[in-house]
């Protein structure tokens, strides 16, 4: 152990005098989550809607109301009041609005004689973000204002009860499990089978190659000192990424101690694959080639973004042997459920299985020579 130790130490050391290393994978990981969580989180608010109201009566008044009370509560969008169209559909198509609500002369005539009443909805469909959010909304809008008085008697219609078991999951919380994971992957990524590659740049490594230690015990080395210092950028972004996303009780103690079970083994896991990709590498190049490559891969198709559900079906081959879709899962479970062991058992039966075979696999392939 003590020469395994003497590896570790000396990665350690080179990784304490690096400030940038430091920062590059600890603190973009937790400016990244907080970006994307607010960036692609959240419920679209503030709309610029205009309203043409060309009927003026009391139905056409009753859905302008209604209309401001959207504005005032849910706020999906503020209501910009009009009086011809033409001006209205010019500055929809200038972007100072983001739809039109037309209410035509005959709509209160038609209400009051139930002849298919109808309002017009101009909407920039570019952003079709906005406009599914302003169509939803004014459908639920119509929904209500469509409710007639309930009768007397029982109904036989069958409705639906929704019961959420969690509360409300902001988006920055859903991406808080595959952020952790992407700052142990930029570890994995910056230690492993890296720091050899660089060794050998260097001519480094033929310090080691002259002593008497094993292929296991080298590799052992750097994936032990690779870890370590992906488990310290997994414990960061385990508490401060709880903090800021607003994760409840994120101090509490069985939930860090189950985190920091599945921050240990995913990193044991990722250092490992990045220690068997890299280790018939010899140009210092490639890792810094390939990253962009492996980030793609590994990290979207694991459902840290977008549930797996919708892939297609080759790209759920992808996600059953990637390693991230087994950590984001697990921090999944931990972070939005705070669910004990039973509930990752099969992640970290996955990880461990998966850094032994890369272990393996990478001491058959090493080659302890110049």
């Amino acid at each position: 152990m003590h020469r395994i130790w003497a590896i570790i130490e000396r990665d350690m050391r080179r990784f304490r005098r690096s400030p940038t290393l430091i920062i590059v994978s600890m603190v973009m990981p937790l400016m990244q989550l907080i970006i994307l969580g607010y960036a692609f989180g959240g419920k679209i608010k503030n709309l610029q809607v205009g309203l043409l109201d060309e009927d003026h009566r009391v139905p056409a008044i009753k859905l302008r109301e209604m209309a401001q009370a959207v504005a005032v509560n849910a706020r999906t969008f503020d209501t910009v009041p009009y009086n011809d169209q033409t001006t209205a559909l010019q500055d929809l198509r200038n972007g100072k609005i983001n739809g039109l609500i037309e209410i035509p002369p005959q709509f209160s005539r038609k209400v009051m004689a139930g002849d298919n009443p109808r309002i017009g909805l101009a909407e920039d469909n570019t952003d079709q973000f906005s406009a599914s959010a302003l169509e939803g909304t004014l459908n639920q809008m119509l929904t209500a204002y469509n409710q007639k008085p309930i009768p007397g008697r029982l109904s036989s219609d069958a409705t639906l009860s929704v019961v959420e078991v969690y509360p409300y999951v902001p988006y920055i919380q859903y991406l808080l499990p595959g952020t952790i994971a992407l700052a142990i992957f930029v570890s994995a990524m910056i230690g492993g089978g890296i720091i050899y590659i660089d060794d050998k740049a260097r001519g480094l490594h033929e310090g080691y190659l002259v002593t008497p230690i094993s292929k296991l015990e080298l590799i052992l080395g750097f994936t032990l000192a690779g870890a370590a210092k992906a488990i310290l950028s997994g414990i960061v972004l385990v508490t401060l990424g709880s903090i800021i996303s607003g994760i409840p009780d994120p101090l509490n103690l069985m939930r860090m101690a189950r985190m920091l079970l599945m921050v240990i083994v995913t990193s044991l896991a990722l250092i490992s694959m990045m220690f068997l990709i890299m280790v018939r590498v010899s140009d210092p190049l490639v890792p810094r080639a390939i990253f962009g490559v492996l980030n793609t891969v590994l990290f979207f198709p694991s459902g840290a973004v977008y549930p797996t559900e919708a892939f297609p079906p080759w790209m759920k081959v992808i996600t059953a042997i990637d390693p991230f879709t087994y950590a984001v899962h697990g921090f999944k479970q931990l972070v939005l459920k705070n669910t004990g062991l039973g509930a990752i058992g099969f992640d970290l039966f996955y990880l461990t299985a998966f850094t032994l075979i890369c272990m393996a696999a990478a001491t058959l392939l090493f080659r302890r020579t110049l």
